[in-house]
């Protein structure tokens, strides 16, 4: 076998590890991007824990294919990248605020999110979801609501007694 077909195998290999231990992968069509959009694009990625890779679409095809996932087969044409997110929301919350910022250049595919195939609305769709720590802090404030409510009711009554 050919040094280059081994290279290739241990590729596809990287990125079946990449799409089990991801929680997203978000497959994004983005072309026409200047130097200066895609780093700034890339930035953004980081900051939110989200691998962004240029890959062929044959081995990404092969990656999924290993994996028994054929879904894909046909979002793999034509210039693709991947995202692979830590969080079910990350990569495409970026990847919406991309699209917008970029319009033409930067838009979805589809995603392979819990073990299934979501498409182009329903990342959209899930871009749109508060994250897990600002969920958290609503329920949280939601709670703290009627504790700090009897709290008050406590204190004016004992205020009451004393005067």
């Amino acid at each position: 076998m050919s040094a280059n077909f081994e290279a290739k195998k241990q590729i596809v290999e990287e990125i079946k590890e990449k799409i089990k231990a991801s929680k997203s992968v978000v497959l994004v069509k983005s072309c026409g991007l200047t130097v200066a959009e895609d780093t700034e694009m890339r930035r953004e990625f980081r900051k939110n824990n989200v691998e962004y890779k240029v890959l062929k679409n044959t081995l990404i095809r092969r990656a999924f294919n290993d994996l028994g996932i054929t879904d894909f087969d046909s979002d793999l044409n034509g210039p693709s990248t991947v995202a692979f997110g830590q969080d079910e929301t990350s990569a495409a919350k970026v990847i919406v605020e991309s699209g917008k910022k970029y319009e033409d250049k930067v838009s979805i595919k589809s995603a392979y999110i819990d073990g299934s195939k979501v498409d182009a609305n329903g990342v959209k769709a899930l871009a749109s979801i508060p994250s897990k720590e600002t969920l958290i802090a609503m329920l949280l404030t939601v709670l703290q609501g009627p504790v700090s409510s009897f709290a008050r009711v406590i204190k004016a009554i004992a205020d009451k007694q004393q005067a």
